[in-house]
């Protein structure tokens, strides 16, 4: 009996990490998602000010403005600009919770279907902040 009890708290022990590991990426993940939707919202609006809230330092210092940052992804990411429908695909977490990959699959207003790959990085006060996108006109779900 002794044995079995001694054998359960050291499953408990060794499964306590990897289920907080799961946690922490979990709620890592829900986090970024939050913040791609808010700023898809954003972007919806035309709202410049809130759009650019949501990224990151190193975005911020090559696009110093949010109406720089802006006309950049009205340029160069439209299907991000202006989605028609999308939905979340997969995502990976590092291990630390500190860097989140989140796939987003848009079909845009012109009918074309994009993949779209966000970076996220943690920042100093919890929340995530984008810190790239990627985007790929092959739809198949491949990965991060």
């Amino acid at each position: 009996m002794r044995i079995a009890i001694a054998l359960s708290l050291m499953v408990g022990l060794f499964a306590a990490p990897a289920l907080a590991q799961q946690d922490v990426k979990a709620e890592a993940a829900g986090l970024a998602k939050d913040v791609i939707e808010q700023q898809i919202t954003a972007f919806l609006n035309d709202d410049a000010t809130t759009a650019y809230s949501f990224a990151s330092p190193e975005i911020k210092s090559v696009f110093p403005n949010a109406e720089r940052f802006f006309e950049m992804v009205k340029k160069s990411y439209g299907p991000v600009y202006r989605p028609g429908n999308y939905a979340f695909g997969r995502n990976q977490v590092s291990p630390d919770g500190t860097v989140a990959y989140q796939e987003v699959l848009i079909s845009a207003p012109d009918g074309k279907d994009w993949a779209v790959y966000y970076e996220l990085k943690r920042q100093r006060d919890g929340q995530f902040a984008i810190n790239g996108v990627r985007m790929m006109r092959e739809t198949n779900s491949q990965g991060i």
